[in-house]
């Protein structure tokens, strides 16, 4: 009986332990974000988990309000705030809303993600370079 109790205990304390490496990152995703900004009325949210131990980046983006179809999304950096940034991670299927994905980050992107130097950008037709972008904060 004992050794039943001690065996779940220390099952317990082992699934307890995991999401300790997990952050909860997102991003709030509008025109005047973007730079420069656009006169967009879409509006959009990332939400976003990061586990540290796998550097695994997991994400669900929603969005609407776009002057149309989604062209493309990425996670852009290492940039702050009102800067911008080549593409870090693409961010594929990004043509409806709302968009589920994963990806494994490089210690310089896990890095910039954490110090808040990536951004979420959705692309369109009329806005290329942009129409909606926020940064990724926790």
């Amino acid at each position: 009986m004992n050794k039943i109790v001690i065996a779940v205990f220390a099952l317990g304390a082992i699934t307890f332990a995991a999401p300790a490496s997990a952050e909860k990152l997102k991003a709030t995703l509008d025109g005047k974000s973007e730079v420069p900004a656009t006169t967009s009325s879409g509006t959009g949210t990332a939400d976003l988990d990061y586990d540290a131990a796998s550097k695994k980046l997991s994400w669900k983006l929603t969005y609407s309000g776009l002057s149309g179809p989604a062209t493309a999304a990425h996670f852009h950096g290492p940039a702050e705030t009102g800067k911008n940034a080549g593409v870090a991670v693409p961010i594929p299927g990004a043509a409806n809303s709302p968009v589920e994905g994963s990806a494994t980050l490089t210690d310089a992107q896990a890095a910039d993600l954490l110090a808040g130097k990536l951004y979420v950008n959705i692309h369109t037709a009329a806005n290329p370079g942009g129409e909606i972008r926020g940064q990724v904060t926790k």
